[in-house]
């Protein structure tokens, strides 16, 4: 049966794709200047010449330890400052108006502020941390607020110490939330890097490939630049996803030894 599911999976996956295809195509047809709209074939032929240069490399590589570090520095971090916010409504409070002011903020004027205070390298990553952590942040006091107080009520009968709480009570109930949002964060770390790249021009990055593309009205260099962006992406959230499988493979027969409770 679940077999059956994945195949139908697929066959819509692949139907999805090829509609794009031809919509590309035919949009492509449609503009007939490959300056405005070029056609995939165009496209993957400049994307495979990039390919075979190092500085493409260069850039990919840069760019995904950009989105790699703004993910290890948000994700941490949010975890922590949700679940403090879910213990104490005090700590809720306080965060309240940075996560409402960062909400707030523009992603562009962001991006341009960090470049004065931190220069073209750090920039990326610092908005990507900036934009991301809320998210995740946000996500993990919601899974917080959604435990059961039954559940809540019978642990705080018992002298449970709080790493054990956390450990039995908390974090299977935010599992969900957390893998939801690292999901959402990923796509969105990796639309702000590209956005920051495009804007600061660090030296070698997919961004700054995008922009130099469109300064030289190489529009399908620039689409080649965008289409290997998309795919990095993809294979990100493909590799989050492998993950996600093998750790709930590895811990869905995991049961809590009442126990150690006390």
């Amino acid at each position: 049966m679940r077999f059956t599911i994945i195949k139908k999976d697929v066959v819509w996956i692949s139907i999805g794709i090829a509609a794009l295809l031809v919509a590309w195509i035919a949009g492509a047809a449609i503009t007939g200047s490959e300056i405005l709209f070029p056609a995939p074939a165009s496209v993957l032929k400049r994307l495979f010449a990039l390919a075979h240069s190092a500085r493409f490399f260069q850039a990919l590589f840069n760019s995904f330890l950009r989105v790699l570090l703004g993910m290890a520095i948000s994700v941490p971090l949010g975890v922590a400052v949700g679940i403090i916010a879910g213990l104490d409504t005090r700590a809720a409070s306080f965060f309240q108006p940075m996560f409402t002011l960062v909400s707030a903020t523009p992603v562009m004027s962001v991006i341009l502020i960090a470049f004065l205070l931190m220069g073209a390298d750090r920039t990326p990553v610092f908005t990507a941390f900036l934009m991301v952590f809320p998210v995740i942040a946000a996500n993990t006091l919601e899974g917080m607020r959604s435990v059961d107080p039954r559940l809540t009520e019978v642990f705080s009968i018992y002298p449970v110490s709080l790493k054990t709480r956390l450990r039995a009570l908390y974090i299977p109930t935010l599992m969900p939330f957390i893998t939801g949002s690292l999901r959402a964060s990923l796509s969105l770390c990796w639309k702000v890097v590209a956005a920051a790249e495009v804007l600061v021009q660090p030296a070698r990055a997919l961004g700054t490939g995008m922009q130099m593309a469109k300064a030289h009205l190489e529009t399908a260099e620039l689409f080649a630049w965008t289409l290997a962006t998309i795919l990095a992406a993809a294979l990100s959230q493909l590799l989050l996803h492998a993950f996600f499988m093998f750790w709930y493979y590895q811990n869905r027969f995991h049961k809590y030894d009442t126990k150690s409770f006390y």
